[in-house]
C-alpha cells in the first residue's frame, strides 16, 4: 500500500545471477537478449532544448538517432515549447484501435477539439491494434485502426503497449509480449506514431532554460498483468525485461527535474470499472498473472508518491480519480472510451472528482507552469460530436 512514504524497491537479483541460477537460459537466446540489455539503452527525448542541450533516443538495437524533429524526416515534430497561452494541451485517448465507426466518431469529434485547444501532442494508451496486435511492422491494420482514423490529427502521438497488442493465439491475454516489437517497429515508417522502445521518456521543456516543465513515462503493463502465465522466461513477471524496466523506471523518475510528472501505463493501478484495480484484475487475487498483483507493487513502491499523474485506458470507461493517501497524492486518471464503452455502472468505490461508464470519450490535459487542468469529452458516435463533460484543475503545490 502506498502510505505517506513512498516505499523504496526491494533488492533483486543482478541479470548474472539470475542466469547462474539456470545456466541452461545463459546459453539460449534468452541470455544473448539479457547480454544485449547491459548497455544503456534508453534515455529522455526532448522535444526541444532543455539546460542548453539535445538528448538522444536510443532506438531497439542501441543504435543511436538524434531527437530534434528535424533528424525525424517526415514526423510531425515533438512541441518545442507551451502555446501561447504558456501551456502544453495533450489529447489522451485509449483502447482506440478498432478500425470501427465508435473509434472514427470519437477521432473526428478529437480532430475538432484539437484544432480549437491548440493540441500539440497526443498520447495513446494501449489496444492500439484490436483484437490481437499487428501481424508485422507493415500490417494494413496499422493504416485502417490509426492512421486513418486519426487524418487530420497531424501531431506525435506517445504510444503504449496494451494487452491486445501484445497477444497471439488468445486475443487480449496479453501472452506474446514480443509481439509488441511491431509497433516499436513501426514508428520508422509512421509520422504520429511515437514508440522509440517498449518503455520510455518524454521532456517536454519550459517557456524559459532550465529544467522541463513536463516528463511523460511510458511503461509496459503487460508482463505483469497478462491474462496468461508468460511462457517465454525474458518477459516472465520476475524475468530480466521486467526488471530492467522497474530499475529504469526508478532510476528516471529520481532523476527528472520536470515540474510534472506523469506515467503512462495500459493496465489502469485504481479503477471503478469492471475491470478492478491491479492486484485484483477481474476478480482474481491469486497467482503472478491474472491478478496483477505484480504490477501493483511496481505502482505502489516506485510511482506512487513520485508521478502526479497515472494515465491508463484497459477499461472502456472515462474517470478522473481523487489522489489519496493509499496512492502518495498521485492521481489515477483512466481514458480507454476511444472505440468502445463501459458497462453503464461503477463496480468499486475509489474517490472520484468524475466517471462516466456509458459514453465514449477523450480528454485534453493540459499543463502549465503552476497548474494542470484535465477536461474530459463524450462522444455522441451518431453526431460525431463532442461535449465537455467535467473539467478538473489541479495546482502545482511542491516547493
Amino acid at each position: 500500500m502506498c502510505d505517506d512514504e513512498l516505499i523504496p524497491p526491494s533488492a533483486d537479483m543482478t541479470e548474472e545471477q539470475w542466469l547462474r541460477a539456470d545456466p541452461a537460459l545463459a546459453e539460449g537466446p534468452v541470455g544473448e537478449r539479457v547480454r544485449e540489455m547491459r548497455a544503456p539503452r534508453r534515455r529522455t527525448v526532448l522535444g526541444g532544448v532543455v539546460a542548453g542541450a539535445a538528448a538522444l533516443a536510443v532506438l531497439p538495437g542501441g543504435s543511436q538517432a538524434p531527437a530534434a524533429a528535424a533528424a525525424r524526416t517526415g514526423k510531425f515534430p515533438l512541441p518545442t515549447g507551451p502555446g501561447r497561452s504558456g501551456e502544453y494541451a495533450v489529447l489522451l485517448t485509449g483502447d482506440a484501435g478498432t478500425g470501427e465507426e465508435a473509434q472514427h466518431a470519437v477521432a473526428a469529434a478529437a480532430r475538432e477539439v484539437c484544432r480549437a485547444e491548440g493540441v500539440g501532442l497526443a498520447v495513446g494508451l494501449g489496444d492500439n491494434i484490436y483484437e490481437n496486435g499487428p501481424e508485422s511492422a507493415d500490417d494494413s491494420e496499422f493504416r485502417t485502426k490509426f492512421e486513418e482514423p486519426n487524418a487530420g490529427v497531424d501531431i506525435p502521438w506517445l504510444m503504449v503497449l496494451g494487452n491486445h497488442d501484445c497477444s497471439g493465439l488468445i486475443p487480449g491475454s496479453g501472452g506474446d509480449p514480443s509481439r509488441g516489437d511491431r509497433e516499436v517497429a513501426y514508428a520508422k515508417a509512421s509520422p504520429r506514431w511515437y514508440m522509440p522502445s517498449r518503455y520510455y521518456n518524454v521532456a517536454l521543456p519550459a517557456a524559459r532554460e532550465g529544467d522541463p516543465l513536463v516528463e511523460f513515462f511510458a511503461i509496459d503493463t503487460n508482463p505483469v498483468a497478462s491474462y496468461v502465465a508468460q511462457l517465454d522466461p525474458h518477459y516472465r513477471w520476475n524475468g530480466p525485461y521486467m526488471r530492467e524496466q522497474r530499475r529504469w523506471l526508478d532510476g528516471a523518475l529520481k532523476a527528472s527535474r520536470a515540474r510534472w510528472k506523469i506515467v503512462l501505463g495500459h493496465h489502469p493501478y485504481l479503477n471503478n470499472g469492471k475491470h478492478g484495480s491491479a492486484g485484483s484484475y477481474d476478480g482474481f487475487e491469486i497467482g503472478h498473472y491474472t491478478s496483477g498483483i505484480h504490477l501493483k507493487e511496481l505502482y505502489e513502491e516506485v510511482v506512487c508518491g513520485r508521478a502526479d499523474l497515472i494515465l491508463s485506458g484497459h477499461d472502456h470507461t472515462l474517470q478522473i480519480l481523487e489522489p489519496t493517501t493509499r496512492t502518495g497524492g498521485t492521481r489515477q486518471i483512466v481514458c480507454g472510451a476511444a472505440a468502445k464503452s463501459g458497462d453503464g455502472k461503477a463496480h468499486f468505490g475509489h474517490p472520484a472528482s468524475w466517471q462516466n461508464f456509458s459514453d465514449h470519450g477523450f480528454m485534453v490535459l493540459k499543463v502549465s507552469e503552476r497548474a494542470m487542468t484535465v477536461d474530459a469529452y463524450t462522444v455522441d458516435v451518431a453526431t460525431r460530436e463532442a461535449r465537455l463533460a467535467h473539467s478538473l484543475k489541479a495546482k502545482f503545490s511542491r516547493g
